[in-house]
């Protein structure tokens, strides 16, 4: 598959342009992280966590050596190591080929990101949905839930139709739903999406991998963690039920669960809580919430 032409953007300026803003924007924000730290008004977003997660105190610091390990100024007392899951068949971090061409979106330029609504240089178009507001939590289970600041995470997920870009008849020259960030002095990073759909076969979910820097992001061969979000299934209901555009989603999501998916089936209890976003908010004005990624490092 041959990108079209397109017109220089911002985003377009390859993958060195992509670090060094990222890097600028992260100096920023950890200067205003320690005049607020300073003030005493620093807030923790906490993720998910079971009734019988494994719990543990920790100081924010890591054990971990390298670039990409550095600790944040919070701690986090609750963690659960992600359970490794497929990438599936539509991960476009060069592990397989679509039309006979190896697809690998973290090559491209423009791919770190916050907004992934839309696509870029393959197209301006952007994935109708219910708005999700996410932000996640990179933290080392190894070392008492210290926070990963640094560490560059790569999510995609199904249109709310159940299709994926660059792969599903339709929209293969799209390349929306898809995206890479790294974390803040915190350990964390927001993406903001759509919800996404259910398709015939498997449980609402967000597929995701792990690296241990941006420069690290470059296919799945360097990834440290490949793991899936299941998705509320109460905010999935509501969702299927009434937003505009998820109506196969409704009729598959009624034949499914966390307990009969091929992927989430063989989790325990607190793996599965572990994986589940905590999200608020409604159909019509979106949701958003958080969740904890913890990675044995």
């Amino acid at each position: 598959m041959s990108p079209l032409r397109h017109e220089t953007h911002d985003h377009d300026l390859g993958l060195s342009h992509d670090l060094a803003v990222i890097s600028q924007r992260a100096a920023q924000r950890r200067r205003l992280l320690g005049m607020l730290a300073a003030g005493g008004t620093f807030a923790l977003l906490q993720g998910c966590g079971g009734e019988d997660a494994t719990t543990t105190s920790g100081s924010g610091s890591s054990t971990g050596t390298g670039t990409g390990t550095t600790t944040g100024t919070g701690t986090v007392t609750s963690c659960v190591a992600d359970p490794t899951e497929t990438n599936g068949p539509y991960p476009s971090d060069g592990s397989n080929a679509v039309n006979g061409a190896v697809s690998n979106i973290l090559l491209q330029n423009g791919v770190v990101r916050s907004d992934i609504r839309s696509s870029f240089s393959l197209s301006s178009n952007t994935a109708p949905g219910v708005p999700l507001t996410l932000t996640l939590k990179v933290v080392n289970t190894n070392a008492s839930c210290a926070l990963l600041s640094g560490w560059a995470v790569y999510i995609w997920h199904c249109t709310r139709d159940g299709g994926y870009s660059l792969y599903s008849s339709g929209i293969q020259n799209e390349n929306y739903l898809r995206g890479v960030q790294a974390t803040d002095a915190n350990g964390e990073l927001t993406f903001t999406t759509i919800f996404p759909g259910c398709y015939d076969g498997r449980y609402p979910h967000i597929h995701f991998e792990v690296f241990r820097t941006l420069a690290d992001a470059t296919g799945r061969a360097s990834s440290l963690l490949i793991s899936q979000m299941a998705m509320p299934a109460d905010i999935c209901s509501t969702v299927y039920a009434n937003a505009t555009g998820y109506s196969s989603s409704r009729t598959n999501f009624a034949r499914t669960s966390t307990a009969s998916d091929n992927v989430f089936g063989d989790n325990t209890a607190t793996q599965i809580a572990a994986q589940t976003p905590t999200l608020a908010g409604s159909v019509d004005a979106g949701y958003a919430g958080s969740i904890i990624v913890g990675v044995p490092f």
